[in-house]
């Protein structure tokens, strides 16, 4: 029996280009699913026709029986994707955008990245970036308490922010909105997250890409930005005072002016 991820398409709200609309696939990231994004839903949907997608064990997606890794992620949004798209992730899911950026450029006409990065763990090569110490001691942990390591790592996206208490409030009230998570795909999750390495790969990127950052993550510092503009000259950066993890969350606002901005410039909606 073939996997098929749970997805919605919401037609774009501007009546004067509804039929025409460009398309935006949004993919959202670890332990979460796609309810994360809609704060920002009407905002985005006044410009685009809107896919969401559950990624596989989360949120309303099947867990598979076999290999979950980045390219079995990115093979299944693929396949649920339109034929040709902005794709905006977060987190993990900037990771799955910018795998498919690189590798089917014919099917993304724009990228987006929030709160993400080419490499999640730390080497001599990608310094700035989690210590693997850390994400091997979330792993450990996982295996003993997975939810309460799944509630503590949505407090750490949410450290440091100036809106801390909102921050997490939301992700506390959503993430099992849709059910328990399953624990492979927790567990899988994490294991994608230490072993990505797109660094390379980012140079055989084509489309417009903006990379949306957070001042205050803790995740993914906002220092990489300088190693983004040198991996991709092209690329826009733009960084949400006073966000964490979670701009989209913490400062919707400013988010979506960095995103519509960009799709303008670009002539991609």
């Amino acid at each position: 029996m073939t996997l098929a991820l749970y997805h919605d398409v919401y037609r774009c709200t501007d009546i004067k280009d509804a039929e025409d609309a460009p398309e935006l696939i949004v993919i959202h990231g670890w332990g979460l699913h796609s309810v994360v994004w809609d704060n920002v839903m009407p905002v985005l949907l006044s410009h685009f026709q809107v896919t969401v997608v559950d990624l596989p064990g989360l949120g309303r997606s099947p867990i598979p029986s076999g290999d979950y890794d980045l390219e079995y992620l990115t093979e299944q949004v693929l396949a649920i994707a339109p034929a040709e798209a902005v794709w905006m992730g977060w987190s993990l899911g900037g990771m799955i955008a910018m795998n498919a950026a690189a590798k089917y450029p014919e099917r993304v006409s724009g990228l987006i990245t929030v709160a993400s990065t080419p490499q999640f763990v730390a080497d001599k090569h990608w310094p700035l970036a989690l210590n693997a110490e850390v994400l091997s001691q979330f792993q450990t942990l996982l295996a003993e308490d997975w939810e309460g390591t799944l509630v503590r790592f949505l407090a750490l996206q949410c450290k440091d922010s100036s809106t801390i208490k909102e921050d997490i409030r939301f992700l506390k009230e959503i993430v099992f909105f849709h059910g328990h998570p399953s624990t492979k795909a927790l567990r899988c999750g994490l294991e994608v997250l230490a072993g990505v390495h797109l660094v390379d790969k980012l140079v055989q990127i084509k489309a417009p890409t903006l990379h949306i950052l957070g001042e205050m993550d803790n995740l993914i510092p906002v220092g990489i930005s300088r190693s983004l503009k040198e991996s991709q000259p092209d690329a826009q950066i733009a960084v949400i005072k006073g966000a964490s993890h979670v701009p989209f969350i913490s400062d919707p606002s400013t988010f979506l002016s960095a995103v519509t901005d960009f799709v303008t410039e670009q002539n991609l909606a």
